[in-house]
């Protein structure tokens, strides 16, 4: 299907006119940012927004044999619940949603897709004193009388932050909303469309994206068709007790630490360097400075720290069971993980870290790489969140299964499922259950392969 041509003018357009800048700055130098004296942890000056922190994680998930494995790292702690809500209305017969051209520093490409509200609470609270955040108002108190389909509180990246969660809404509006400038509304059909082009709808709105309710995506032999539960390969209750066994098998101790004791320990790999923190030998992560300019965000200047992580894999395989469509989801732990485990992707992994001595590559892997031909639904690197990371990666591959694969992937190892399309997305209407990168996924599954 061709792409709309209109809507490739507009966000010409909004490249054009929203000018921004983006430079890096050493973090002991970075305006409003301090390393505290007791502590060392990085904090701002209101003492808001967020900090990095050190972390030490224990758990037997991914340890070799009974003894669990420790380690410590640098944490982003944001206690602050984040907005993010997309506002839909019907018209001519086809739901469309309200999205921003929305610049974010991290952001490989300066401006993706956005959530219509898209805000920490010290955002649209007016904390960083800047302009007010439209469309709010659809979003708390009585919501313009708009109908409310989804809203739950979602998980963020676990190895990256403690415990951090957003609150992901979805409203139905009958009202004539117009769309302010850097706003347009887009077909459900159009975003699918859109989540094929690299790096232009944003994380946020792809979460928010995956709890929409399956009426709005269901298709005549699409992936979200209405199907009964007996046609499920294993019933909700069986699918909910693959997570709960996991949360029960693999303890998870967090315990967090001031980040000069992560950075000061003589075991520790990671250390402070001239402009920012990372590890000896370049894996996982750095923490860095910038400083922006950006005329068309609610404050026109600040500077903060980004995590600018190595380059990610995230991989789902889908297989129909008797003619419905299932997906292979794996319950994981994450350091950060507020509730021990949730149900990751069918494959989670950096592909820079299994050429080293002694890695192991995940199960399933090496099916993803290797598809049969004319079974890849989805293949497209998108970024992860700009707001607080630094160019993050992540390569989202979706590979349908062949009744020729269907022996192997019977054979599961622990912790994997099978669970039904429909499944998964009931698990979405509540929070912690499926991982920000499987949410993802369901998001491109849903309305980019129907």
């Amino acid at each position: 299907m061709a792409r709309d041509v209109s809507f490739d003018r507009w966000l010409d357009e909004q490249h054009r006119r929203q000018r921004y800048d983006v430079r890096r700055t050493p973090l002991d130098t970075l305006p409003g940012w301090r390393f505290c004296r007791d502590t060392g942890d990085l904090v701002h000056s209101s003492g808001r927004f967020f900090s990095v922190s050190g972390l030490r994680a224990t758990t037997g998930f991914g340890a070799e044999g009974q003894r669990p494995r420790s380690w410590t790292q640098p944490v982003i702690v944001q206690r602050e619940v984040g907005l993010l809500g997309i506002l839909l209305k019907e018209y001519r017969g086809e739901v469309h949603c309200l999205l921003q051209a929305k610049m974010e520093p991290g952001n490989l490409n300066g401006l993706q897709l956005s959530p219509t509200v898209q805000a920490t609470r010290s955002n649209f609270t007016g904390v960083h004193r800047g302009r007010r955040v439209p469309y709010t108002e659809y979003f708390t108190g009585d919501r313009h009388g708009g109908r409310v389909l989804a809203d739950s509180l979602q998980s963020e990246q676990g190895w990256w932050f403690l415990h951090k969660r957003n609150r992901n809404v979805v409203v139905m509006t009958d009202e004539d909303v117009p769309a302010l400038d850097g706003f347009r509304w887009l077909s459900l059909r159009q975003v699918g469309e859109l989540l094929r082009t690299d790096h232009l709808v944003n994380m946020d709105s792809r979460t928010v994206l995956s709890t929409l309710p399956r009426q709005l995506l269901a298709g005549p032999g699409g992936v979200s068709a209405p199907v009964r539960e007996d046609d499920a390969l294993h019933s909700f209750t069986e699918v909910l007790s693959v997570l709960a066994d996991a949360r029960f098998r693999y303890e998870l101790v967090q315990e967090q630490l001031p980040l000069r004791k992560v950075l000061e320990d003589d075991t520790s790999p990671w250390q402070r360097t001239r402009d920012g923190i990372g590890r000896h030998d370049g894996r996982h992560f750095t923490v860095l400075g910038v400083s922006v300019e950006a005329e068309a965000r609610e404050v026109a200047r600040w500077s903060q720290p980004l995590l600018a992580p190595v380059a990610g894999l995230a991989g789902l395989l889908v297989q129909r069971v008797d003619g419905v469509p299932h997906v292979l989801l794996r319950a994981r732990v994450e350091a950060g993980t507020l509730n021990v485990a949730e149900f990751g992707p069918t494959v989670q992994c950096s592909p820079r870290h299994l050429n080293g001595r002694g890695a192991r590559r995940p199960e399933f892997l090496d099916t993803l790489l290797a598809p049969r031909a004319g079974r890849v639904l989805f293949d497209t690197e998108q970024s992860e969140e700009g707001g607080r990371f630094h160019h993050a990666l992540t390569r989202n591959l979706i590979v349908e299964l062949d009744e020729a694969d269907e022996g192997a992937a019977r054979d599961l190892p622990p912790d994997f499922c099978w669970v039904s399309v429909p499944q998964a997305q009931a698990l979405l209407r509540h929070g912690n259950h499926l991982n920000v990168q499987a949410r993802c996924l369901m998001t491109a599954l849903t309305l980019a392969t129907r």
